[in-house]
């Protein structure tokens, strides 16, 4: 038997605000949510009472809403609040998508639940929404070197040529991933997409 959880009725992503910040690899939640948006035809504006860039229309198996807040990284959390207090969304319908420096470059691990792992804006997550209940897709973008000064210019920095192509094929694979939660159940995307790697290929 799967288990009751609920199907993902908004999809967040990760990430920080403005230019500066645009294509860094702390960034990959909002590029996962600007490549759903896309698919799915749906329009991303800006909203004040979100804290956020905010959209719903139709996913493959219904209404759906997307989110990328502007709170910065570390409050993240106070715009998922926002989204799901207005909409009467539980916790556990939200689906969180971040950056990942576990996983090398060329992974995605989905997950129906567990701790922040270090990762501020989960922390905020997690704590706003009051559970850990809820579930996750984590995109790796690679690790640092051992300090934490490392650990952040490495976070904010863009990817490496030959890492590209890779995070653009991940992209397509968290794609398909959010689609079969949606249709099929975390579960069943999580036994399909958590074994699979994209190679980073050398630049030509």
């Amino acid at each position: 038997m799967s288990s009751e959880a609920t199907s993902p009725q908004l999809i967040v992503g990760l990430g920080n605000p403005g230019s500066k910040y645009e294509n860094t690899r702390h960034n990959v939640g909002f590029l996962a949510i600007d490549r759903l948006a896309k698919l799915w035809q749906i329009g991303l504006s800006e909203h004040k009472k979100f804290q956020g860039w905010f959209g719903e229309g139709m996913s493959p198996v219904g209404k759906i809403r997307l989110l990328k807040p502007t709170t910065y990284m570390n409050n993240s959390g106070q715009a998922i609040r926002a989204v799901i207090d207005w909409y009467k969304i539980p916790p556990e319908a939200v689906m969180v998508i971040y950056d990942d420096m576990d996983l090398p470059v060329g992974r995605l691990r989905l997950r129906l639940s567990g701790s922040a792992g270090g990762q501020n804006g989960m922390k905020s997550a997690i704590a706003h929404l009051g559970t850990q209940k809820f579930p996750r897709l984590r995109i790796g973008i690679g690790s640092a070197k051992s300090n934490e000064k490392d650990a952040v210019s490495h976070v904010l920095g863009t990817f490496a040529p030959n890492e590209k192509g890779a995070i653009d094929e991940v992209l397509n694979l968290t794609v398909s991933a959010v689609e079969l939660s949606l249709k099929q159940g975390v579960e069943k995307a999580m036994s399909l997409y958590n074994n699979q790697s994209v190679e980073s290929k050398s630049a030509s």
